[in-house]
């Protein structure tokens, strides 16, 4: 059912949410938030990515009220629910939470899963509010069947449902695409984030996924090691990495290590402009796989391929260059170079070469 059809039904309200200073352990040797200060402004999609083990679902946990900050406040527009002096439960927050694995009861129809958490109404505005959210997910024709009867994206959809029946302010959802099958997740994300529209929630994310980050959020927080490494819209972090975990976590990079002389740095492809970085400086250069272009004649570095990939609409190319320590990836447009060409002329493309100083990256 297009998303156009479907009914629509806003929140009560889009509230802000803001972390300050969030720490939070189980031990001196097990802390996993580390002085966290972030907010998801009214409306708005934001997505927590980062590796496993990075504090996403820790965060994600104390802002539902299922796990206690060891120091630090959650403010739900300006008002504290989580601090020193005060700490709301979860029913009391206006906040949903959509988890991993959908926790949907097998014994209770789609109907009564949805309306399982509308305790304060009538069993009959229960069941009302009930099929308005399953109306907004394009499921009400499901409202007597159970859940071993839908797919995998159409319980996620009902758990998406349930949590948007009380209408919350901010809507919290930890990796609730990471269960689905690779060919599903496209559409049933495009799907999440009309109804995410549509229903006007403000929303936090939980994803390992960068590209599902970029597809999904207005902005991006991206954590290491319970640490806030850098926040901004997809591009703002793809195009002016704060350091090369970043850089790293959007594109797969080739990585150089050099020093900066009349302000470059020589690498085994090219040399290239270190701009803010001083006389000296140790630096690390990175090159975007897909920011090599190989050509059988014209380029600057020689090289030579070692194995080609075909991928459908791309193959990766992997090459060995004098000078270099390993072999040089590049992802270039399949059908670009001929099929028996071997020895072959690199050259980058300037928009996609960072430069970082190893000594701030390695601090």
């Amino acid at each position: 059912m297009s998303a156009a059809a479907r009914v629509t039904a806003g929140v009560t309200f889009a509230a802000r949410l803001a972390f300050e200073h969030i720490g939070h352990s189980y031990g001196p040797d097990a802390v996993t938030l580390r002085d966290l200060s972030l907010s998801a402004e009214p409306g708005e999609v934001l997505c927590l990515l980062g590796p496993s083990g990075s504090g996403k679902t820790t965060l994600l946990r104390i802002a539902a009220g299922i796990e206690p900050q060891s120091s630090g406040r959650v403010l739900l527009n300006d008002r504290e629910i989580a601090g020193p002096a005060v700490f709301l439960p979860p029913e009391q927050r206006s906040i949903g939470l959509v988890f991993q694995d959908f926790a949907l009861f097998p014994h209770l129809t789609i109907l009564d899963n949805v309306r399982f958490g509308l305790t304060a109404l009538s069993a009959e505005q229960a069941r009302k509010e009930a099929r308005i959210a399953l109306g907004r997910v394009g499921l009400e024709q499901y409202a007597g069947s159970y859940p071993h009867v839908l797919s995998g994206g159409e319980q996620q959809r009902v758990a998406l449902a349930r949590a948007l029946a009380p209408r919350p302010a901010v809507l919290l959802m930890d990796e609730p695409f990471s269960g689905l099958d690779s060919r599903l997740k496209d559409s049933v994300r495009a799907e999440t984030l009309a109804i995410l529209r549509q229903s006007r929630a403000t929303a936090i994310v939980v994803t390992h996924d960068a590209e599902e980050a970029m597809r999904l959020g207005d902005r991006i927080a991206l954590l290491k090691g319970g640490r806030l490494v850098q926040v901004g819209t997809a591009q703002e972090l793809y195009e002016r990495p704060a350091d090369l975990f970043v850089a790293g976590f959007f594109s797969e990079l080739n990585r150089f290590d050099g020093r900066v002389t009349d302000g470059a740095v020589d690498t085994p492809v090219g040399r290239v402009p270190a701009r803010g970085l001083g006389e000296g400086a140790a630096a690390t250069v990175a090159v975007r796989t897909s920011g090599i272009d190989v050509d059988p004649n014209a380029g600057e570095v020689a090289a030579r391929i070692v194995s080609r990939h075909y991928l459908g609409v791309v193959e990766q190319l992997e090459m060995a260059v004098p000078g270099a320590e390993s072999t040089v990836r590049a992802r270039i447009r399949c059908g670009v170079l001929p099929s028996a060409a071997r020895d072959v002329r690199l050259s980058l493309r300037p928009t996609d070469v960072l430069v970082f100083e190893t000594a701030v990256e390695n601090a």
